[in-house]
């Protein structure tokens, strides 16, 4: 099996304006020096983490996503993030996964943060995605999905890699590097959290703290309250020997979740 290349941008966000932090992200993209296989980006990575959904929806087959089909055939990487969608008259905080040939996968937010009213404003999703990437399993999630182990269980090894994409604040900094160590430990798994960074239109501040981190709860690289573009070498023989040392996997409880 082949390593992996991943790439994080950390960066501030445009305050519900998709030109601007599409071009943003575009420069940014531009940047990245060196060849790579997923290049991730924030939850809400057009808006931030608005709740004006009505304004700044788009459908599936509009803007952002012929952007995203451009940049990943570009770049000849995977390129992800969420971004606010509408179907018939539902909302959704969608992540998606755009491949270089312009194949991609959706996955909806699950866990929808009601502390922020975005349980009122968006529907929640039903269904997980495992992506294949050069022979790795890659699950996304986004934000709130973090606080779940039981979303994020890796029964029998389904996935090497979790992606979480967020807009994480600052207020709550502990608890993210807290849950990420955490779901990498528990699921003998690679986990990338890509968070933004910058105030937000409500003025809630976010320090980042963005990270990959190995199966054994330990950081590859971990950068604070700066933009950042950061690409990191994952090894899967690397993973594989450690889950043939420790295979605390076999010894997981069996469940099903129910919808």
């Amino acid at each position: 099996m082949q390593d992996l290349k991943i790439t994080l941008i950390q960066s501030p966000l445009h305050w519900e304006s998709p030109e601007a932090n599409l071009a943003m992200f575009e420069e940014k993209i531009w940047k990245i020096d060196e060849s790579t296989d997923i290049i991730v980006l924030p939850e809400m990575f057009t808006t931030g983490f608005t709740m004006n959904a009505e304004k700044l929806a788009e459908p599936l087959s509009f803007r952002t996503l012929k952007w995203m089909r451009q940049m990943a055939a570009q770049t000849k990487s995977v390129i992800t993030g969420s971004i606010i969608t509408k179907e018939k008259e539902n909302f959704y905080n969608r992540l998606l996964w755009m491949e270089p040939d312009g194949n991609f996968s959706s996955y909806d937010k699950r866990h929808l943060f009601r502390m922020a009213d975005e349980d009122k404003i968006y529907s929640e999703g039903k269904t997980k995605i495992i992506k294949e990437v050069k022979g790795w399993k890659v699950f996304p999630i986004i934000c709130y999905d973090l606080r779940f182990p039981v979303w994020c269980r890796n029964k029998k090894n389904a996935y090497d890699l979790l992606i979480c994409v967020a807009n994480w604040p600052s207020a709550r900094r502990h608890a993210w590097n807290t849950l990420l160590r955490a779901r990498a430990i528990e699921n003998i798994s690679y986990v990338a959290g890509l968070n933004r960074t910058g105030t937000d239109g409500r003025q809630l501040e976010y320090s980042g703290d963005s990270a990959v981190i190995d199966f054994k709860g330990e950081d590859i690289c971990n950068f604070v309250d700066r933009e950042e573009i950061c690409t990191e070498v994952l090894s899967y023989e690397s993973l594989k020997e450690f889950r043939k040392k420790f295979p605390a996997h076999l010894d997981a409880d069996d469940f099903e979740i129910k919808n």
